[in-house]
């Protein structure tokens, strides 16, 4: 039998009669009620308890119509969740039984039969309570009492002598986007967000495992596995990894211990684009004469992350190694998929990351002001090859350091570094989003009357929690492999420029400073977190935002209260009108405002890709929303991709050809991201009327005819290639071939804006091929092709140029496509 069957045959037949077991007790039938109150209703763990009155009829569901408004009441109330559940001879006999709550949301006290165990003060920890003393055989009562943390903030916010900006929601350590962001409504909520359970244990546990990488080459990968144990008896054990066994002597009490473990040929984990994403099951089983007490998997993989700063002529590099290359980073930003953070399900985070992978990402942040994501998260990022750029929860605010606060924010850091740093895909930790900003950039100082201590300990405060407290935990709790630390994104704020030479920027000039696309070819920094710009949701999801009949115009009050920046139409409106005409039927609006936001994007994303290697890292502000909304991300609340996602899709292939166009010339650059060469490569121009006649057709060849990385061609003044008269009526068809004469990356490039182009109304022909496959085809040049339907596409709001043909692949079957073009909102 092969040695690693035998061993899970072992693993499995040894559990089965092992001294430790678990309950989960979310399942039991839990109730609620308002704490004022005497009636208990129905409730559900996991949960939340908007959740729970909306399943009891009590209030409309905050997403719809302009509900948001009726429900704020919910977050000055006190809430009491209670259950029952039995316990039997056999496992009160155990020697030790405890009680696990992995989320709780946020101030709360926990009683067992009548008796207060543990009071409560942070959503992102886990509380893990000794019981054996308090159960009894048969029926136990388990009640959970909130306190709302609305008023516990305002209490803790009286302790300080000064305001701080969004009082109080920096004293609470809870979710931060549940008080309102301008994405996002406020909706502060309360309950038992994540599992509750019993576990039962003899002997001795596992209380973690961490899998420290400490050298890795071709031929062998050193690790050592630290184990945490605890044990009733000091004595030999026997501790096995993948069923090699190790004796290890324990001491009574808590142990600490470290065993060296090989895996020879090593297969590295790649991000994506790069290679496979090999991963290795790490099982550990920890026995006494020969049974077995305890057991823990994880899964991990073998690579190298190296954050690189280096002084050159024009500031410091930031960038990230991978395996020993130099990686251009391609991604997002993460927000949490929904307000209701128990309704994301493993199928939510799977689908949003295969997004993430379809449209060629290799990194994702998870932004400051959300939550530690499910396991499910950093698993699909593990097996997608994402790598996590990991924010902790702190964002836009000035957070105390009290010693009570500090203590907390050290266990936080504890529970989520022994929770997540197995993970392959984990990158970066970074101590808060714009913080540091806040304090040096927002003005708040001035606004709330800061006397001149009230502003040092605001900086005393940051530095204390985001300059020791938060490194200092990582140090402690996180092997050497997994500690790379950043303490605050950006680095430094936008305006300065230090924000562009150095660290990582979040640039909205665009967007937040008005500035017109264009200023992004100039402003380009070394690494870009964050930037963005507003596009509406798909059709479907704006129907989404009404209990009954869509009322699709652009003053219902329904549609305006899903626009959460307080000036988001009009800035809309202004961009819109530079670049397109502005449509008054609402669907052609939808559509343009979804071009605008791909426009945008696309223009920054190319500014950063033609600037590698000074710039290595483009990160758009926003992948997802938490609500059907009018945001910056690029898949809506239902899961739909925007124009922006298929348009980012395309600017992140691995090679791209780009062209800059300045002072009447025309530069090219070859792009190519993969850790390989292309050689004997060469670029194709043709200049191409809206009809499709090829007016001239160039090659050019860069120097050493080889891509590595980047190459600039050389330039060509425009007036060699267009006259002024006709700008508006051709497009440049630019091909990048290798030595086969295989296309490796193609674009088209327009000379004038989108409303100024000549466009004449197109044929467009969709034939059905099969159920989910459609040809669409054209006579003439149909600029950002829309196709419409309750579908996926596997490409949407593309050109297609003069008498071509493009395959579209249907996620399902549809009776009938329909289609718009961007001729269709000139005329």
């Amino acid at each position: 039998m092969n040695k690693s069957i035998l061993f899970s045959f072992l693993f499995i037949q040894n559990i089965l009669f092992a001294q430790f077991s678990e309950r989960n007790l979310s399942s039991e039938k839990w109730q609620f009620k308002n704490a004022k109150e005497n009636k208990w209703l129905a409730a559900s763990v996991p949960g939340t308890v908007h959740l729970d009155l909306m399943n009891n009829k009590i209030i409309p569901d905050p997403y719809k119509d302009e509900n948001e408004k009726k429900v704020q009441w919910i977050e000055n109330e006190d809430w009491d969740y209670q259950t029952s559940f039995k316990i039997s001879p056999k496992e009160l006999a155990n020697q030790n039984i405890e009680l696990i709550f992995n989320g709780l949301d946020t101030f709360s006290e926990i009683y067992l039969n009548g008796k207060l165990l543990q009071t409560t003060d942070n959503m992102f920890r886990k509380w893990t309570i000794p019981v054996k003393q308090n159960l009894k055989i048969g029926e136990n009562s388990l009640q959970v009492k909130f306190k709302s943390a609305v008023d516990v903030g305002k209490e803790l916010a009286k302790k300080v002598p000064f305001t701080t900006p969004e009082s109080p929601r920096s004293y609470v350590r809870k979710a931060q986007y549940q008080f309102g962001w301008d994405w996002g409504p406020r909706l502060v909520t309360a309950g038992i967000w994540k599992d509750v359970k019993l576990n039962f244990w003899n002997n001795a546990k596992l209380n973690n495992i961490k899998v420290e990488q400490k050298t890795l080459t071709t031929q062998k990968a050193d690790l050592n596995i630290h184990a945490e144990i605890f044990t009733e008896k000091g004595g030999k054990y026997s501790f096995l990894i993948n069923g090699k066994s190790q004796n290890v002597d324990l001491k009574s009490g808590l142990n600490q211990v470290s065993i060296p473990y090989q895996i020879q040929n090593p297969k590295l984990w790649e991000p994506n684009g790069w290679g496979e994403q090999n991963l290795y099951d790490v099982n550990i089983l920890l026995q006494k004469d020969s049974k077995v007490i305890a057991e823990k998997s994880e899964r991990i993989g073998l690579r190298t992350i190296e954050l690189i700063q280096e002084k050159d002529e024009k500031g410091k590099s930031f960038y990230f190694k991978v395996n020993g290359n130099p990686i251009y980073a391609k991604g997002t930003n993460w927000i949490p998929s929904d307000s209701f953070t128990p309704r994301i399900t493993k199928e939510k985070y799977q689908k949003l990351i295969k997004d993430c992978k379809e449209a060629n990402m290799n990194m994702i942040r998870v932004w400051g002001g959300g939550i530690y994501e499910d396991d499910e998260f950093y698993k699909a990022c593990d097996e997608n090859g994402i790598l996590v750029w990991q924010d902790f929860m702190f964002a836009g605010s000035f957070y105390p350091s009290d010693e009570n606060f500090q203590k907390n924010v050290e266990l936080e850091v504890k529970d989520q570094i022994e929770r997540l740093q197995n993970h392959a895909s984990l990158a970066l930790w970074c101590g808060n989003n714009e913080v540091d900003e806040a304090i040096v950039n927002w003005g708040y100082q001035k606004q709330f009357k800061y006397s001149k201590e009230d502003s040092l300990q605001v900086w005393k405060d940051y530095k204390k929690i985001f300059h020791e407290v938060i490194p200092n935990a990582i140090k402690k709790y996180a092997t050497s492999d997994k500690s790379i630390y950043w303490p605050s994104s950006p680095s430094i704020g936008w305006g300065h420029k230090e924000s562009l030479t150095e660290g990582d920027s979040h640039y909205w000039g665009v967007w937040w400073g008005e500035q017109p696309f264009e200023i992004f070819n100039e402003k380009v920094p070394r690494f870009a977190s964050e930037y963005g710009f507003q596009g509406m949701p798909t059709l479907e999801t704006t129907k989404a935002m009404f209990s009954g009949t869509p009322d699709l115009s652009l003053q219902n009050g329904t549609i305006k209260a899903h626009e959460k920046h307080s000036r988001g139409w009009e800035i809309i409106d202004n961009y819109m009108k530079r670049d397109y005409n502005i449509p008054t039927d609402f669907v052609k609006y939808n559509y343009i405002s979804q071009l605008l936001q791909a426009r945008g994007m696309q223009i920054a994303i190319e500014a950063h890709r033609r600037a590698k290697p000074y710039n290595m890292g483009t990160l758009y502000w926003q992948l997802n929303d938490c609500w059907p909304v009018v945001s910056w991300s690029s898949i809506d609340y239902l899961g739909n991709w925007k124009a922006l996602h298929y348009q980012v899709k395309r600017s992140f292939e691995n090679q791209v050809i780009l062209t800059e166009e300045k002072n009447n010339v025309l530069d090219f650059y070859a792009i190519n991201d993969e850790p390989k060469k292309f050689e004997d490569v060469k670029v194709e121009i043709q200049v191409i009327d809206f009809n499709g006649k090829i007016l001239k057709d160039i090659t050019t060849v860069p120097d050493g005819k080889t891509l590595e990385k980047i190459v600039k061609l050389d330039p060509i003044e425009t007036d060699n290639l267009i006259s002024a008269s006709n700008k508006n009526e051709i497009f440049l068809k630019l091909a990048l071939k290798d030595k086969s004469e295989k296309i490796i990356a193609q674009n088209n490039y327009f000379f004038a804006k989108p409303k100024d182009l000549k466009l004449t109304k197109p044929t467009i022909k969709i034939k059905k091929i099969s159920a989910i496959e459609i040809e669409v085809s054209t006579d003439v040049l149909t600029k950002d092709v829309y196709l419409m339907g309750d579908t996926h596409f596997s490409d949407n709001f593309f050109d297609l140029l003069p008498k071509t043909t493009k395959i579209i692949t249907l996620s399902k079957p549809l009776e009938k496509v329909e289609v718009m073009s961007l001729f269709d909102t000139i005329n």
